[in-house]
């Protein structure tokens, strides 16, 4: 049966010359009246638009059309070199998309406020150079008014195989954001690995994240021969003020040339931390807040020629951190934690054995005063190691109240006589699925850790940049253990090639990748977490309601 069709009536202004006593304003107020009584009738004539499945007022899933990271400036020296990886993830629905990297520039940001495609790029060259510019801007947007054009570094032209490019190759190299949409904005990831013989030859490795307010590391220093430098990256049209909040082990360090710190769009900085301290401080933990705009922060360390890497970003405070990613040899770790509350924390101190989570002997607990850090320092021998681990932090007595704290832990591995570092933090689980970047033959280890229940995952690496057949397999990790994943290299591999983790079942599973490798007898490496990709999000149901004009 042919549904009828609704045509709306012509709306004709009421003649109201006869109304008695009405006066102009009070007759062109009754006709107006009178026009909405019809407007409205109409809106209750028309047929309803047909609602998606679900009832209204139910939420349900959507997929990301946008993913947009920011990686903080590359702080690799004059001779170092840095690489940058993007990917994402098959099984994203939608159009074609499209995913670039480009360096922070004002002009640069001004492009990227268009959703534009680039006219060429390396489609899969795994050398990731660009070849050409942005050509399908809107002809009335800013980009053009401006005369701006994106200029991609890196481009990314389809989901399942990673794509790598290098960064600027000087020592004031800027920072870099990147955009993906369509099906590959879903679980869109980028890595950022630099090697580095400033100092310490090392290698630094971070994971760009999406720019936000708030940045939480714990493990900072400004004693002697520690160059720790905090990156602010504005990747928006907006400007940025940022304040630093450090905590030590006296409480919180009040510098007034620590706030209002001003990050214009398109600009990126590194402020030496020793400048902000008054004085060494050998443990800290520093919170970076934008109190308007968002920013990308990092922070970079350097112990002499100790070791260098970022600094993890920890997990927004709580009550319970876990700290995924000790690797088998780690030689010593040092544990800081802190705490911004008001209220003392008493912490159980556990690690990841082969049979579950264990207390170490003398390092049972840990006590952190209100507003400060407290350290804790751990020494393995082979003996004493128990192959990959992770550390966990829980309330002392469950039924007491503890306050929230954040916590970062530095590791180093030993190889005659030299070390090198790497500092990890209080992490997040994988959640539905994580992915990660720039995974190395022969270099790679996938650390996985159970942390309240028995777990199965599934581990799926893609193929190398420039070839290789795709591996997947499912683990399964028993509570309170950490397991290192082997046999999921991509045979025939050829270039970096990226690793996705699933939950399956159990957990919740964190998961750490480390990047190890030696260089002139030094242990170099680096360890990133994997994180949920937040592929999805909820959406509320709505139903089509007429009568809310009149509300």
């Amino acid at each position: 049966m042919k549904k009828p069709t609704l045509k709306a009536p012509k709306l004709k202004a009421p003649d109201l010359s006869a109304v008695k006593g009405g006066s102009r304003t009070g007759q062109s107020l009754l006709a107006g009246v009178a026009v909405l009584g019809l407007v409205f009738g109409i809106a209750e004539l028309r047929a309803p638009v047909a609602q998606s499945s679900g009832e209204a007022g139910q939420r349900t899933t959507a997929q990301v059309e946008r993913t947009s990271l920011v990686c903080p400036m590359p702080m690799q020296g004059a001779v170092g070199s840095t690489s940058l990886t993007l990917f994402s993830p098959e099984g994203g629905t939608g159009s074609a998309g499209t995913g670039v990297l480009g360096d922070v520039r004002p002009e640069n940001v001004l492009a990227a406020q268009n959703p534009v495609r680039p006219a060429a790029g390396p489609s899969g060259d795994p050398s990731g150079q660009p070849s050409g510019q942005p050509s399908d801007a809107p002809s009335g947007g800013p980009a053009k008014q401006a005369g701006a054009a994106f200029d991609a570094r890196v481009t990314l032209a389809k989901p399942g195989v990673p794509v790598s490019g290098p960064a600027a190759n000087n020592d004031n190299a800027p920072g870099a954001f990147a955009i993906a949409t369509g099906n590959l904005a879903p679980g869109f990831t980028v890595s950022q690995t630099t090697t580095s013989e400033q100092g310490a030859t090392a290698l630094s490795g971070v994971r760009c994240a999406p720019s936000g307010t708030s940045f939480w590391f714990s493990g900072a220093s400004t004693v002697s021969d520690r160059y720790d430098y905090i990156t602010l990256v504005n990747a928006d049209s907006l400007p940025a003020v940022v304040d630093l909040r450090m905590y030590g082990d006296k409480g919180l360090i009040d510098n007034e040339l620590a706030t209002g710190i001003a990050v214009a769009p398109g600009t990126s900085q590194s402020l030496a931390l020793n400048g902000y301290t008054k004085g060494a401080v050998t443990d800290l933990a520093v919170h970076v807040v934008a109190r308007s705009g968002r920013i990308g922060a990092g922070l970079h360390a350097r112990d002499g020629n100790k070791g260098a890497d970022w600094l993890e970003p920890s997990a927004d405070p709580a009550t319970s951190v876990t700290i995924p990613g000790i690797p088998a040899d780690v030689t010593t770790a040092h544990l800081v934690v802190a705490t911004d509350s008001s209220d003392d924390a008493d912490l159980k101190v556990q690690l990841s054995g082969k049979n579950g989570w264990y207390t170490p002997v003398n390092k049972e607990s840990i006590h952190v005063k209100a507003g400060m850090t407290a350290v804790l320092d751990f020494q393995f021998t082979q003996e004493t190691r128990d192959g990959v681990s992770a550390l966990r932090l829980t309330p002392s007595d469950p039924k007491r109240a503890t306050a929230p704290v954040v916590a970062g832990l530095r590791v180093d591995r030993e190889n005659k006589g030299k070390t090198e570092a790497t500092w990890l933090a209080g992490g997040a689980p994988v959640g539905p699925r994580a992915s990660i970047a720039d995974n190395r033959g022969g270099q790679t280890t996938l650390m996985l850790t159970a942390v309240d229940s028995d777990a199965k995952v599934r581990v799926s690496s893609s193929a190398g940049a420039s070839g290789g057949t795709p591996v997947t397999k499912e683990v399964s990790v028993p509570a309170g253990t950490t397991v290192a994943v082997d046999g999921i290299e991509p045979a025939g591999l050829n270039g970096p090639f990226a690793i996705t983790v699933e939950t399956l079942s159990g957990g919740p599973v964190m998961a750490a990748r480390q990047l190890a490798t030696n260089v002139k007898d030094i242990p170099t490496f680096t360890t990133q977490q994997l994180r949920d990709d937040h592929a999805t999000v909820q959406v509320p149901q709505v139903a089509g309601d007429p009568g809310v004009v009149l509300k």
